[in-house]
């Protein structure tokens, strides 16, 4: 149990760090990308940290390394309440440790602090004023539309086998490509929280007084695509 727990705060941590770092290092949310690394690029960072772990980690934990995952996993009946727990324990862990190191990395030295004035948020999730239903609701769809994937492509009989990391990771970044203008994209409790941490500490609270959104909504939408799943994969 040692063993997932810490290859889950691992692959929580590369996912957060590579795709809030590419965020950030591109300048997203401060009126520049002129780095090269556009939303598609930020995109495509969250999807290949997902395949990266996934073939690296995902025989040792199953590579969840999102609570909202290992919701949907335990709602489907494929793990007990006790280990996912633990497991979104860790992922939360992985993520704050993940946004330290990117709020180092910024605010640290003359290098990239210069470069941002030390105004850089850290990649958080937040929603405009006003939209929060919106927000919600894209939180929610796209979450349950990720961990339907993840519970129909790691299923032991109907599953995509050696091919469920590619078809998990090239979903992140299809919802990325979609979501990231309304929420800058969650689907991923730990992903939001660490971020929002850190934010905080740089004066900006709004992701910290908006996170609850980032957790409920992924978490419900998680909860319809083990139902649904469940219903899609019986024999009956």
């Amino acid at each position: 149990m040692t063993k997932k727990l810490i290859a889950e705060l691992i692959g929580t941590f590369v996912l957060t760090l590579m795709g809030c770092g590419a965020a950030v290092f591109a300048g997203i949310g401060l009126g520049t990308t002129g780095f090269g690394v556009t939303t598609l690029g930020v995109a495509f960072a969250f999807g290949l940290a997902v395949i990266g772990m996934a073939y690296t980690i995902g025989n040792i934990s199953g590579c969840h390394i999102n609570p909202a995952i290992s919701f949907g996993v335990w709602a489907s009946g494929r793990m007990s309440g006790k280990e996912a727990g633990l497991y979104m324990i860790f992922q939360v862990i992985g993520a704050i440790l993940a946004s330290a190191v990117i709020y180092l990395l910024v605010h640290t030295g003359g290098g990239i602090s210069a470069i941002f004035n030390d105004t850089t948020t850290t990649g958080a999730n937040s929603y405009v004023d006003g939209n929060v239903f919106p927000a919600f609701i894209a939180e929610f769809i796209f979450t349950f539309i990720f961990v339907l994937v993840v519970l129909g492509s790691t299923d032991e009989k109907k599953g995509a086998g050696a091919f469920a990391g590619l078809a998990i990771g090239l979903t992140l970044v299809l919802v990325h490509i979609a979501c990231i203008p309304i929420t800058g994209t969650s689907v991923n409790p730990a992903r939001s929280i660490g971020p929002a941490i850190f934010a905080c500490i740089e004066g900006n609270c709004t992701p910290i007084s908006q996170i609850w959104l980032f957790i409920v909504a992924p978490m419900a939408g998680a909860l319809l695509s083990a139902g649904v799943w469940k219903c899609l994969s019986s024999d009956k």
